[in-house]
């Protein structure tokens, strides 16, 4: 089913039918993650503070709004970080190398 190949013009190489499709899509998720970590996020936690100021114009509310955001947009922005350490975690917790079995 992969193997299908289609000549696109006389003298172009054969090119898998579903390798471009793999590739856009590929590509299509990588720049929109990249958008949504990058751009959405930080703009949603900006937003998201002034919103808060504004409506409750009050300096409790809005400093927490403020500390709130930090923590998503940090969080946010470590996520390469956080997904080895939680891989790391399942390695450890289904008895990975450095495991200490006291139970047994």
């Amino acid at each position: 089913m992969l193997n299908d190949t289609i000549t696109l013009a006389q003298g172009l190489n054969d090119v898998t039918l579903a390798q471009g499709w793999i590739q856009t899509s590929t590509s299509l998720g990588n720049s929109i993650r990249t958008l949504i970590f990058d751009v959405a996020i930080p703009i949603l936690c900006g937003t998201f503070v002034v919103v808060v100021g504004w409506k409750t114009k009050a300096p409790g509310p809005t400093i927490m709004a403020c500390i709130f955001a930090a923590v998503v947009w940090g969080l946010a922005a470590q996520m390469p970080a956080l997904k080895n350490k939680t891989t790391e975690d399942i390695v450890q917790y289904q008895g990975g190398p450095n495991a200490v079995r006291s139970d047994q």
